[in-house]
């Protein structure tokens, strides 16, 4: 057991320390990602003792609050107020006051608002402490059956092609577990990308609505798990793709002359080999890459 090293005087220092009032601080709330049930009977306590607590959206909120009789005052924290609300949240702590930060869903600061606030906190010296539970991603990840030794999680994937294809360009060889949010609108696009850049046969799972009622899971090679959503008439839900590994075969060819070129050097290569300008060059590379010339004149730019 992980608490077997630990003298009785600090694990009871602990048990106080978890139950003790909510003071002057920083609270970061994980709130349920479907399911109301999951949530600590810690987060209840500090959302009943705290002065405030700040919400991505109150009316989501609420929903909970009211769910377990809680009367806490509410106020709106969200990407569009986050620069002048941090500022009256951390004035208000700075005076006494205790806050928890809440999103809709999850972990505060995970793909939702939260960084400021935390950040401005820290610099003016106000405690942060989390209070952790339900998160989307650990949750598909741990029921994914990919490994779980070694992972990264990024976010969600860029919602324009070309930059979505370069991010999963620079995952095709790696030795870890990759974990994205996806919008449900998105997800066969996306997929496809996947697809095409890593390969039919790379191992993938789609997590849908994680922990409500119509959770799913899909699991499979790339290419098939495709299929089956193009088959749906629409997807709906909260999305987690995760994408396995790069196998032996993929990593081989990452280390080897195989590996596909910069735009630098395959526009240099067009050039040479079919006698062309650089203009008309770069538009082929676009092509074949399935980007904007746009994009592709700027990263042979950035590669100058």
């Amino acid at each position: 057991m992980k608490d077997a090293g630990r003298k009785p005087a600090e694990t009871a220092a602990m048990s106080e320390k978890s139950t003790q009032a909510a003071g002057p601080a920083l609270y970061l709330v994980a709130t349920p990602i479907g399911n109301l049930e999951d949530i600590t009977l810690r987060a209840l306590r500090v959302l009943k003792e705290v002065d405030v607590v700040a919400c991505e959206d109150t009316r989501q909120t609420q929903k909970l609050l009211n769910r377990y009789g809680i009367a806490t005052r509410t106020t709106s924290y969200h990407e569009h107020n986050e620069m002048t609300r941090a500022a009256e949240l951390v004035k208000e702590m700075q005076e006494g006051a205790s806050v928890a930060l809440v999103t809709d869903a999850g972990m505060p600061g995970i793909s939702d608002p939260g960084y400021r606030l935390i950040s401005l906190a820290i610099r003016h010296h106000v405690p942060v402490v989390p209070i952790p539970g339900a998160s989307a991603f650990l949750a598909a990840l741990v029921a994914s059956g990919l490994p779980t030794d070694s992972f990264r999680f990024s976010g969600f994937l860029p919602a324009k092609r070309g930059e979505r294809r370069v991010a999963l360009e620079a995952i095709r060889t790696s030795p870890r577990t990759q974990v994205f949010y996806e919008a449900p609108h998105r997800i066969i696009e996306a997929l496809s990308d996947v697809c095409e850049v890593l390969g039919n046969a790379r191992h993938v799972v789609i997590a849908r609505e994680v922990t409500k009622l119509h959770e799913e899971f899909l699991r499979g090679r790339a290419g098939e798990v495709l299929e089956t959503l193009k088959a749906r008439y629409g997807v709906k839900g909260e999305i987690t793709v995760l994408i396995g590994r790069a196998e032996a075969e993929d990593a081989r060819v990452g280390t080897d002359a195989f590996v596909r070129p910069s735009v630098r050097r395959r526009v240099e290569q067009i050039m040479t080999e079919e006698k062309v300008d650089e203009k008309s060059a770069l538009k082929k590379v676009a092509k074949e890459r399935g980007v904007s010339k746009s994009e592709a004149y700027r990263e042979l730019q950035r590669s100058k």
